[in-house]
């Protein structure tokens, strides 16, 4: 069983000057992007990285997409009505739709009020119907019914955002395109200081930057799901966190003891 890598030790924070006049403002101005540029290079060390893949990894074997799917096409549409929605009640609809709808073609065909009235519980239904209606229709008008493999193709169809994409490429077919910034992964990636942007664009960029590209599928998964049972949003388990001795966030320190 291999080890968590040692981790250097926190860098010292750095005192800037008493503030008395213009220059003794500039020093503490310096000081001040001294000791953030250290916290940053110590934040992102690659030993560090490491030691939280390998946490994570020990945390979460073998994590899975929670959205319940058979093929790409079941987890575009599942992935589609996900937003702003929990994967359980998207779980209790999809078979439903499914059943009613099998195939692309069938809910290209659909009356429209009748997908609305299914997805209704899902929030935003009327244009979540319009979508995943829309992205059955693209999908046989340019794919043959298929659902793409390549990323600049899959942002052509309707509801089919980058988050969206990366979730389909990654877990239907096993493609490390980019990395899934929701919610969870977008919060915890910035209490563990990997990243210091607040859309998910950046912060994917950011990611895509440190993480190795044969993590990117699982680094998600397994993030969402730490997100979700132990480091929520307002009042993280700090105690129970696997995370605990590499994570800064609340002025907590991190050390090789």
């Amino acid at each position: 069983m291999s080890r968590t890598p040692a981790l250097p030790r926190p860098a010292k924070k750095l005192k800037p000057p008493a503030l008395t006049g213009k220059a003794p403002l500039k020093a503490a101005s310096k000081a001040r992007k001294r000791a953030s540029a250290a916290g940053r290079k110590l934040a992102l060390a690659p030993e560090r990285i490491r030691a939280i893949l390998d946490l994570l990894a020990a945390a979460y074997p073998n994590p899975e997409c929670a959205l319940l799917h058979k093929d790409a096409w079941q987890l575009l549409v599942a992935t589609i009505l996900s937003a702003q929605c929990t994967d359980a009640r998207v779980n209790m609809v999809t078979p439903v739709l499914f059943k009613r709808f099998p195939t692309p073609a069938d809910l290209a065909a659909a009356p429209i009020d009748e997908i609305k009235e299914i997805i209704r519980t899902t929030g935003f239904y009327n244009n979540k119907a319009k979508s995943i209606q829309g992205a059955a229709r693209k999908i046989l008008a340019d794919f043959h019914g298929n659902v793409p493999r390549k990323m600049e193709e899959l942002l052509t169809v309707p509801g089919a955002a980058r988050k969206t994409a990366n979730v389909v490429l990654g877990v239907a077919y096993k493609l490390a395109v980019g990395v899934v910034v929701d919610t969870h992964v977008l919060r915890l990636s910035r209490r563990l200081e990997l990243t210091t942007e607040t859309t998910p664009e950046k912060v994917e960029q950011d990611l895509m930057k440190i993480i190795p590209q044969d993590h990117w599928i699982a680094f998600s998964h397994e993030l969402i799901h730490h997100g979700r049972q132990v480091c929520i949003a307002r009042k993280p388990r700090c105690v129970d966190c696997t995370l605990e001795k590499v994570c800064n966030s609340a002025d907590k320190t991190w050390s090789t003891h």
